[in-house]
């Protein structure tokens, strides 16, 4: 596969590449510069040929003289505002999973549920070209939406990045050896029944990180690490981020914010044979007293999947064709 140019992210505007363009109210317009093409709003329109060769980072009037900033949107941006075929992970739970997850350069990390890239991406900038990401994803018209949301960014396959179609439980074994693994991250409905395979892969000492929805699954999962007997005790935690007003005296929160998208929570693979201390506290009841072995599904749990017609337009919208079961 080719290798990811970094000039791609750097340097004047070129045919291919994403700018975001602020209008001075701070609407925020994310276009692919096409030779020949415009940027149309009810006031005015912006000729793409005007921004092709311009510096990062420039202004451009439009039309009727309305000014723009035009650079090169983060990662943050894109994953915000990149074609979703399934929810993304936001950009502030990513940046905890590459980091309370120590997520490393040449690390060998598998991911489940790949959705529509956003981690995705983030683990690849991680681990770099010398490291590996195994994605795992149930949809082949999710798996085909990230591909290409990803190849958008890079500007090419990412040449770390192998993504399966299929059930990570099993799929995994036949992917890699067994105690392979630096990091596991689990981005799925029921992590807790993969914990076998994932503890397989694992090296001694590798980490395992899980992102959920509720409370309800943040707490199965916590009961089958303990139950495993192969990992630590399990660390859970949430973040949320309040963006501030900054104008002239008038500094203070904002009146939105990103409260909360999901629970984080990790645990590290034991070495083989060894059981953890015993825990000091009395456990409180836990799933296996009151009988919860039923199948959860995404409506069980408030999400709102996406519509298969959604999907479809999706995938047409970025030139990648679904392929549905």
């Amino acid at each position: 596969m080719t290798a990811i140019d970094p000039n791609l992210r750097r340097g004047p505007f070129r045919v291919s590449d994403r700018v975001q363009l602020t209008d001075p109210k701070g609407r925020m317009h994310t276009i692919t510069l096409e030779a020949g093409k415009e940027f149309h709003t009810h006031r005015g329109f912006i000729r793409h040929d005007d921004l092709l060769g311009a510096p990062d980072g420039s202004t451009i009037t439009n039309t009727v003289g309305v000014e723009y900033l035009a650079i090169r949107p983060l990662l943050a941006d894109y994953v915000m505002s990149m074609p979703r075929g399934a929810a993304v992970v936001y950009p502030k739970d990513a940046g905890q999973i590459v980091q309370m997850g120590d997520i490393f350069p040449g690390a060998i990390v598998v991911e489940a549920g790949v959705g529509s890239g956003a981690l995705s991406m983030s683990l690849l900038r991680a681990v770099g070209e010398a490291g590996r990401v195994h994605s795992f994803e149930r949809r082949e018209d999710f798996a085909g939406i990230a591909r290409a949301n990803a190849r958008a960014f890079f500007g090419a396959d990412h040449p770390s990045w192998t993504v399966t179609v299929g059930d990570l439980v099993e799929a995994l074994p036949g992917a890699v050896e067994a105690g392979t693994v630096d990091r596991v991250v689990l981005d799925m409905l029921a992590p807790w029944e993969c914990l076998e395979v994932v503890a397989d892969a694992l090296i001694p000492g590798g980490l395992v990180i899980a992102y959920v929805a509720t409370a309800t699954q943040l707490s199965r999962v916590a009961e089958a690490l303990r139950d495993h007997g192969g990992f630590t005790e399990p660390h859970a935690w949430e973040s949320m981020v309040r963006d501030w007003h900054l104008e002239g005296l008038a500094v203070r929160p904002a009146h939105r914010m990103h409260g909360h998208t999901g629970f984080l929570i990790t645990s590290r693979r034991l070495a083989p044979g060894v059981t953890p201390p015993l825990r000091k506290r009395r456990p409180g009841r836990g799933y296996a007293d009151v009988g919860t072995e039923e199948e959860w599904s995404a409506e069980d749990l408030g999400e709102r999947l996406p519509s298969d017609k959604r999907v479809r337009r999706t995938a047409r919208s970025i030139g990648e064709p679904p392929r549905l079961p």
